[in-house]
């Protein structure tokens, strides 16, 4: 599966991300790339590639040129990531334009349908976020002319470079937006900026320690319009990185990067990728009249990448592989188990599978070729959904039995721990199933 990767660790704005895509290109794509971006607007406006260079890292610039001036030159405020800035109601200008006057520019571009369709996506989650900072509707959000130019630039570009690589799949990191003060048109304002922030709803972000705007609201809605997840780097066979740089000097090189590659695993669908229409405030009817939360309006909720290995086993005893499990679980697996399975010859056989994190896969590999007979493991990554856990304890007439709590998109499920149950039906000479009940019971009633 084709999949594009995005590295987010600086944050992200939309010729950063223009920039790191172009650089996926092949020569011949380039070219017919800037052909068709520079064809847009020829005498207002032009697209130029620049090699940039930050803390010894190579990467790409796109300048927006614009009668004359860069984006940087045209821009009122020093923002770490450069980009324009929008205006609520009563800022109506002749040099500004209205939302629904840029969906119309957007619909007479000579582009691609598609192209013009995302565009028109990412400048809604725009307008609909600068509409929310601002307390007004969206048709009365208006756009800086100068910035219009540039930032349709890079929001065009980024969908048309998208349409040429045509990944099955993309995927973001978690989004460093920086942290401190910002200076705009309105005055300072905290990082992340509201409109940014408003559109990030529900994505995993941190702040850092880097003073100043990592991610503009034209990356955050870039970002949020196509990738379909936001997780670390999942295992993938990457064949071209792109680098695209920022506009300013940080001690940490300001760059985004994109990772281009394969992955033999499915992603977890994300709400636009599902048959059918989805609110995201919506509540999803089950019989018998009562509603839960939608599962996938909780798409980021407790998702996490774990590893998958496993090997046949034919020539053990079952004590030795009863040993092998249990020193596999003490050594801190999230769980081990076996499959009886028919090997070659259609010999009787166990399936070993171990469940572990990302970063415990050599110190597990190690110990199950240690302590098992195989000469090899299968290693298959897996994307896994988890209810959150904590452990109460319950009153019953038996005693107090330690309960397992589990919540998560909108699901409560209660099991009494066994050696809490067992230990009370012992002591109490009572059948295990009446301890179990009981403290069933006991959940229930309390929570």
């Amino acid at each position: 599966m084709k999949t594009l990767f995005l590295e987010c660790n600086m944050g992200a704005a939309g010729d950063m991300l223009m920039g790191a895509l172009f650089e996926l290109l092949t020569e011949s794509e380039q070219r017919s790339f800037l052909d068709t971006m520079n064809g847009i607007f020829p005498e207002k406006i032009m697209l130029s590639p620049v090699p940039s260079e930050k803390c010894g890292v190579w990467g790409t610039k796109m300048n927006v040129v614009i009668l004359g001036q860069t984006e940087e030159d045209a821009m009122p405020h020093g923002t770490g990531q450069e980009e324009p800035h929008m205006h609520g109601a009563g800022h109506s200008h002749p040099l500004h334009v209205s939302y629904p006057e840029m969906l119309g520019q957007i619909d007479s571009l000579p582009l691609s349908a598609a192209v013009k369709e995302h565009a028109k996506a990412v400048y809604t989650l725009i307008g609909t976020a600068e509409s929310n900072a601002h307390h007004t509707d969206i048709s009365q959000i208006h756009f800086h002319e100068v910035g219009t130019l540039d930032a349709l630039m890079d929001v065009v570009g980024c969908c048309l470079l998208l349409e040429t690589l045509s990944p099955e799949q993309i995927i973001a990191s978690p989004i460093h937006v920086g942290s401190g003060s910002v200076r705009c048109a309105h005055g300072i304002l905290p990082v992340p900026a509201p409109a940014t922030a408003d559109i990030l709803r529900d994505v995993p972000i941190y702040g850092g320690t880097v003073e100043g705007e990592l991610c503009t609201p034209t990356g955050a809605a870039l970002l949020k319009h196509f990738a379909s997840q936001f997780v670390a780097m999942p295992p993938m066979a990457v064949e071209k990185t792109g680098y695209g740089m920022g506009a300013k000097d940080f001690p940490t090189a300001n760059c985004l990067r994109a990772f281009w590659g394969s992955m033999s695993i499915l992603p977890v669908p994300s709400p636009k990728q599902l048959p059918g229409s989805y609110d995201t405030n919506a509540l999803a009817q089950i019989p018998g009249g009562e509603t839960r939360p939608d599962f996938y309006t909780e798409q980021f909720h407790s998702l996490d990448q774990i590893l998958e290995l496993s090997c046949n086993l034919d020539d053990m005893s079952p004590e030795a592989v009863s040993y092998a499990v249990g020193l596999l679980l003490d050594a801190g697996a999230l769980d081990v188990f076996t499959t009886p399975v028919y090997m070659k010859k259609n010999r009787p056989g166990l399936l070993l599978t171990c469940l572990c994190n990302l970063e415990e896969e050599s110190r597990f590999s190690r110990l199950i070729l240690t302590h098992t007979a195989t000469r090899g493991i299968r290693i298959q990554p897996c994307y896994r959904r988890t209810l959150d856990a904590q452990f109460r304890k319950v009153r019953t007439v038996y005693g107090e039995i330690t309960v397992k709590i589990s919540t998560g998109y909108g699901l409560t499920k209660f099991k009494p721990e066994y050696e809490d149950v067992a230990a009370a039906a012992k002591q109490c000479k009572v059948p295990f199933g009446k301890v179990y009940d009981a403290a069933m019971a006991a959940c229930r009633k309390e929570y």
